[in-house]
């Protein structure tokens, strides 16, 4: 057995796959072909740890970390950045957003690291192409929609955008997980998927959160602007 890191050697199989002579499956691979394979792979993982099940957690972690090896040996060949160049980054941004660890700032609770970590993270963007010039920036598009509605949500509170409607009737957790089922059933009654009538709303519902957003924003930047003196004629 090798005394390397395993690491390395898991690297080198890769490499191998992908190499002449290797597997005609991965020869045959892409990014985008690869695309959903870590989703299904984070789901299956989420699936172990809710199980508390150590031995499958250390397995789908495996699975998932052949995800990110594969992806990076494809970039190597292109020529694009290799494995340690992922590592590598990802360390400098760790301790770059962890001053409270790594320098000398102080920090009070976990909100705090996470405002700290969302402040530090947009400027790392600034004047890249990656800047995020809105709040609702940055919420993947291929989440659930389910899991997308609360993250378009939970940055429109934040934002200050959306404010909770007064309600005559406080459901239960159980009653609320009934109606939304019974959502499911009744779209599913229609032939139509809930999971797209709900991703149709989100994003018209973010179109209409990002035009009042960019509404509030020029209108901030209007009262802000100095007026121009008028000089009187002699």
């Amino acid at each position: 057995m090798s005394k390397r890191p395993a690491i390395h050697d898991l690297l080198r199989v890769m490499a191998r796959l992908r190499g002449p002579g290797g597997c005609p499956w991965d020869h045959q691979q892409n990014h985008r072909s690869l695309r959903f394979h870590a989703v299904e792979e984070v789901y299956e993982l989420l699936d172990a740890i809710e199980a508390d099940d150590d031995q499958a957690m250390e397995e789908e972690l495996g699975d998932l970390l052949l995800q990110i090896v594969f992806h990076a040996q494809m970039a190597r060949e292109r020529g694009a950045f290799d494995f340690d160049q992922v590592a590598r980054r990802l360390t400098n941004k760790l301790i770059h957003r962890h001053p409270h660890v790594f320098g000398a700032a102080k920090i009070q609770d976990a909100n705090a690291v996470l405002a700290q970590w969302e402040e530090l993270k947009r400027a790392e963007k600034k004047g890249t192409r990656h800047q995020r010039t809105s709040a609702f920036d940055g919420i993947p598009k291929h989440l659930p929609a389910l899991l997308r509605a609360e993250k378009l949500i939970k940055k429109a509170r934040k934002a200050q955008l959306l404010t909770d409607t007064p309600s005559r009737r406080k459901p239960s957790r159980a009653g609320l997980a009934r109606e939304l089922f019974q959502l499911v059933r009744l779209a599913q009654q229609q032939r139509w998927s809930a999971e797209e009538l709900l991703r149709m709303e989100t994003k018209r519902v973010e179109r209409t959160l990002r035009r009042a957003e960019g509404a509030r924003t020029r209108a901030m930047n209007s009262t802000s602007k100095p007026k121009k003196r008028k000089h009187s004629s002699s």
